[in-house]
């Protein structure tokens, strides 16, 4: 049993070691093609990234907008993670979208290109 512990605890450790840091990317878009007055989806979706410690936040001029809905945490090939925020939005002129992404203690702000 005492062997079967060990193990596991070096299996643990290798992977921790192996696993470098990755900076997210982060791609901020709509479901449709923005138009003024017209609901629409704003994703923030944010991969390639370790370790999982990482906060998005979807905003509108600057603040934060409410009922945004995440996808679960994924990880990919090489402990890399993924996720995907989104939230229902009717983008106006003069405003703007942004995705704010804190990864460890980088935070980055990303906006939304409405080709409007």
């Amino acid at each position: 049993m005492r062997a079967i512990i060990t193990f596991a605890l070096f299996c643990v450790l290798y992977v921790t070691v192996q696993a470098k840091t990755s900076s997210p990317k982060v791609q901020v878009y709509s479901h449709s093609p923005g138009e003024y007055g017209k609901e629409n989806t704003l994703i923030c979706h944010v991969s390639g990234f370790h370790p999982p410690d990482i906060t998005i936040e979807l905003l509108k001029n600057g603040e934060v907008l409410p009922n945004t809905q995440q996808t679960d945490l994924a990880f990919e090939k090489g402990w890399q993670f993924h996720l995907t925020k989104s939230v229902t939005f009717k983008p106006e002129r003069g405003e703007e979208y942004t995705c704010k992404v804190r990864h460890m203690r980088n935070t980055n702000s990303y906006s939304w290109e409405s080709n409007m």
